[in-house]
């Protein structure tokens, strides 16, 4: 009979991907993961082949967990355009928060590593391409009622809120926060 599993592999993926999205792929030790994760390291290796592995599985548990959150919220109640500005203006608080920005975990794997790992680029463009449809719906939806004008294909004007919106975690980083709404006022006029 095989033995259960001693932990719980989502709460292991989220501390573990705590780890990855705090420090880079690269600059997280194994100790680091044995820390955060709370398992031994032999526990580890037994559940995934080895940090390169339990990193693609961090970013699947991203994609379904944070991509999807962010998918809701964009089909959620109320008018497009504020939903639009709530999740930029989320974008906006998390990246001025007190303890400080930390970007988005697939923006920063993108910039680590998408051109080092063809399975992150695939892992990253999935999120993106979510995040992508989501917004183009959206468009599409807020065109319909005739709450948003006709304009640009509803593909395209995503890709640019969706740019924008990564842009935000980019310049979180080194702008103040009052730029960084100024972004979002300006991609809401172009919708």
């Amino acid at each position: 009979m095989a033995r259960p599993k001693a932990y719980d592999p989502e709460r292991v993926l989220d501390s573990a991907m705590v780890a990855f999205w705090s420090k880079g792929y690269l600059a997280t030790s194994a100790a680091d993961l044995v820390d955060s994760t709370g398992l031994g390291r032999g526990s580890l290796y037994n559940a995934y082949t080895g940090k390169k592995d339990l990193f693609h599985h961090t970013l699947r548990r991203y994609n379904e967990v944070w991509a999807a959150r962010q998918e809701e919220f964009l089909a959620g109640g109320g008018g497009v355009r504020d939903r639009v500005r709530g999740l930029l203006m989320t974008v906006v608080e998390e990246e001025c928060a007190d303890d400080g920005p930390r970007g988005c975990f697939a923006v920063n794997t993108a910039l680590e590593l998408a051109d080092q790992d063809a399975e992150v680029r695939e892992l990253v463009a999935a999120v993106f391409e979510r995040m992508a449809t989501a917004l183009t719906n959206a468009i599409r939806e807020g065109r319909a009622s005739g709450e948003l004008a006709a304009g640009d294909a509803p593909d395209a004007v995503a890709l640019y809120v969706l740019n924008s919106m990564y842009g935000l975690r980019v310049l979180g980083k080194t702008m103040p926060r009052d730029a960084l709404v100024g972004v979002v006022e300006m991609v809401l006029r172009v919708l």
